[in-house]
């Protein structure tokens, strides 16, 4: 794929849509594997620059979008005058051919005639509608696309995005697609499951080393395990031989539950399932590197007066079998009931990050066993 540089002109800058809660492990991600400047980030986004931009962009795993930026501001008024400027912004200020050029370079265009489509999204209290915001992006764009490209209403080749959040605004040229935020490999939907950039931005923060073993023991549709074989391949630890290779292993108490993991982990790796209750673990006292789990909630699954007792003895477990210097990462709503769970362990918190998952506030907790 050829990448895109030029003496007298780097490549344009790069934003990220995020999870909110999760840009500082998305900028983690885009900083140590693709070598990236982090220029800034917001509710919601990261802005990067990348030495050489190509493919390589699109394998991230802890972002949910990825756009060559045109323009940006967070100076909003939140008055219709935000209109004129939006429409300005995006006819005077972005260099559209270049911008087309270098997506292109990256996602070869489709045969037959072009498709486009125009996408805003907006939060908060403006004075004007979505809709309004929409139609100021498609006066600017007049004349910048090629002619005799036809719009589209879903998998359109080119997507120009418009996303405005409060005062902030962003607006770029969609690189990624769908793929990368529902991945392929999600073939089986279970309650609650969790997203897959939660998983990815969990088994990082984990930091786990090739000959580790990792264990979700609340594995649910296998999504951090699938996360966890993402990880690894991108680290290389396919090429290494099998008594230095790490084992992957999940469980969960229900069967049914385990079929959909199965289906969702076919052909992205080795892995062990097993059926089993978290509060009782095949393992022996000391034996495994790193437990990443998101355990119920109470909500979907469960009854919130179940949660306490869930995690104590959960917690007991997990530090029976966890290695000294081990880590866990653990997503829970109800903090406090995790934090009372940990205390007789003595766990080290390590971070924290807040997400709203299901509807509800919930923590990203990292805790190591000293």
């Amino acid at each position: 794929m050829a990448k895109h540089r030029r003496a007298d002109q780097p490549p344009p800058p790069c934003y990220a849509i995020v999870f909110p809660g999760l840009e500082s492990v998305a900028g983690e991600e885009i900083t140590e594997d693709l070598g990236g400047e982090v220029k800034r980030s917001g509710r919601g986004f990261v802005v990067f620059r990348l030495i050489e931009l190509d493919a390589a962009v699109l394998r991230l795993r802890t972002t949910e979008d990825v756009f060559l930026l045109g323009w940006g501001t967070d100076q909003l008024t939140y008055r219709a005058e935000d209109l004129n400027r939006i429409s300005r912004w995006t006819a005077r200020d972005v260099d559209w051919p270049r911008l087309l050029q270098i997506h292109h370079g990256i996602r070869p265009k489709p045969k037959g005639k072009p498709t486009f489509r125009l996408v805003t999204q907006m939060t908060g209290e403006h004075g004007y509608r979505r809709r309004d915001a929409h139609e100021a992006l498609a006066r600017g764009l007049a004349g910048k696309l090629p002619a005799g490209w036809r719009h589209a209403e879903e998998n359109a080749a080119v997507e120009v995005w418009l996303t405005i959040h409060g005062a902030t605004a962003v607006c770029g040229l969609r690189l990624s697609d769908r793929t990368m935020r529902h991945r392929h490999y999600k073939r089986e939907h279970l309650p609650a499951s969790l997203r897959p950039t939660i998983a990815a931005a969990m088994v990082r923060l984990a930091g786990s080393k090739p000959g580790q073993l990792v264990l979700d023991p609340m594995c649910g549709a296998g999504t951090i395990l699938a996360e966890q074989l993402a990880r690894d391949a991108q680290m290389g630890s396919q090429r290494l031989s099998m008594p230095e290779r790490g084992r992957i292993v999940g469980g969960d108490l229900d069967v049914a539950t385990l079929r959909a993991a199965r289906s969702n982990l076919r052909g992205l790796g080795q892995t062990s399932l097993v059926s089993w209750d978290a509060r009782r673990l095949p393992f022996a006292e000391n034996s495994v590197d790193r437990v990443i789990s998101n355990p119920p909630f109470g909500k979907q699954l469960g009854r919130p007066e179940e949660i306490g007792p869930l995690y104590r003895r959960s917690i007991l477990e997990y530090d029976r079998v966890l290695r000294p210097g081990g880590r866990a990462v653990l997503l829970a709503a109800d903090a406090e009931a995790l934090q009372l769970a940990i205390r007789p362990v003595g766990w080290k918190s390590v971070r924290q990050l807040r997400v709203r998952v299901l509807g509800q506030m919930a923590a990203i907790t990292v805790w190591r066993r000293d």
